[in-house]
C-alpha cells in the first residue's frame, strides 16, 4: 500500500464487516459470549472515530482549539481510569496520577522542539501517551486494591509488627505496581521484531520513509514509558496513603487473632492490641 492510495474505499469496509462478524461467531461458538459484543465495539469505533475526525478537521486548525481537545481528552481519560480501577473511594485522585505523567513528557517534548507546538502534532502525540498513561495507571490502581483485599492477613500482620501504614501497604502493593508497567515495557523490548507499533505505520504509510517512522517509534515509545512510570508511582502512593481505597480495604487495629501478631505481642515486638 502507498501513502498516495485512497484508503477509504468499499473493499476496506468489507473487510471489516467480515473480521468483525467472524470475531462474533468465535466469540459467540467457542467462548460462549455475546455476538454483539465484537460487531457492536466495532461500530462504535467507526462512530466516534468518524465523530472525532470530524472536530480534530476544524479543531487543530488552531491552537486554542487544540488545547480544548485536549482538555476534553484529559477529562475522559480521567473518568475512564476511575472506573476501569474499580475503586469505591478515592477514584477522584486518579487524574492526579495521570497529570503527573503527562507533565512529565509533553512539557518536554515541546519546549525542546522536537514536537512542534501546533494542534496537528500535539494532539496525536498527546493522545498516545495519554491513553497509554490512563491504562497502567487503572490497573496500576485496580491490581494494588485487589493485593491489598487479597492479602489483608499480612497487611495486619505488618501493623502489628509496628510497620507504618504506607510501608506496610508499599510492601504489598509493589509486584502489583510494577506488573502494570509490563504491557508497555514488552512492546518496546519487542519493536520491530515481534510488532511495528501504529506510530511507525502510520509514518511509514505517510512518508515512505523507514528512517522517520522509527524515529518518531522510538519518540513515542520512551515518552510512554517516563509518563507510565510516573503515573503508576504516583497511583502507589496514592494507595499507600489510603487516599485511594475499597471499603473492604479499611485497615482495622491488629488483634490477637491473628497468630503473627499474637507472637510478636509475645515477643514485646507489637503493641498491645486494642
Amino acid at each position: 500500500m502507498r501513502g498516495t492510495e485512497p484508503l477509504l474505499t468499499p473493499m476496506l469496509i468489507i473487510v471489516c464487516l467480515v473480521m468483525a462478524l467472524a470475531a462474533a461467531a468465535v466469540n459467540r461458538l467457542v467462548l460462549n459470549g455475546s455476538v454483539w459484543t465484537a460487531p457492536s465495539a466495532a461500530v462504535r469505533a467507526a462512530l466516534q472515530l468518524a465523530a472525532v475526525s470530524t472536530v480534530l478537521a476544524v479543531a487543530l486548525q488552531r491552537v486554542w482549539s487544540s488545547m480544548l481537545v485536549l482538555v476534553v481528552m484529559f477529562i475522559v481519560a480521567s473518568i475512564t481510569a476511575a472506573r476501569r480501577s474499580q475503586a469505591r473511594h478515592g477514584a477522584g485522585w486518579l487524574p492526579v496520577a495521570l497529570a503527573a505523567g503527562m507533565v512529565m513528557v509533553i512539557p518536554l517534548l515541546t519546549l525542546s522542539g522536537v514536537v512542534p507546538f501546533t494542534g496537528v502534532a500535539v494532539v496525536p502525540v498527546f493522545g498516545i501517551v495519554l491513553g497509554g498513561t490512563m491504562t497502567a495507571s487503572a490497573v496500576a490502581a485496580r491490581r494494588a486494591l485487589d493485593a491489598l483485599s487479597q492479602r489483608a492477613g499480612e497487611l495486619e500482620a505488618a501493623l502489628g509488627l509496628g510497620l507504618s501504614e504506607r510501608f506496610s501497604r508499599m510492601l504489598i502493593i509493589e509486584r502489583p505496581l510494577s506488573d502494570a508497567l509490563l504491557p508497555n515495557l514488552d512492546q518496546a523490548r519487542t519493536a520491530g521484531l515481534v510488532t511495528l507499533p501504529g506510530a511507525f505505520v502510520g509514518v511509514l504509510l505517510a512518508t515512505g520513509s523507514a528512517a522517520q517512522a522509527a524515529a518518531v517509534q522510538v519518540l513515542v515509545l520512551v515518552s510512554l514509558l517516563l509518563a507510565q512510570v510516573c503515573g503508576v508511582a504516583v497511583v502507589g502512593e496514592l494507595v499507600a496513603r489510603g487516599k485511594i481505597t475499597r471499603p473492604n480495604d479499611a485497615i482495622a487495629p491488629p488483634s490477637d487473632a491473628n497468630p503473627i501478631f499474637a507472637f510478636a505481642r509475645r515477643l514485646g515486638l507489637a503493641p498491645t492490641a486494642r
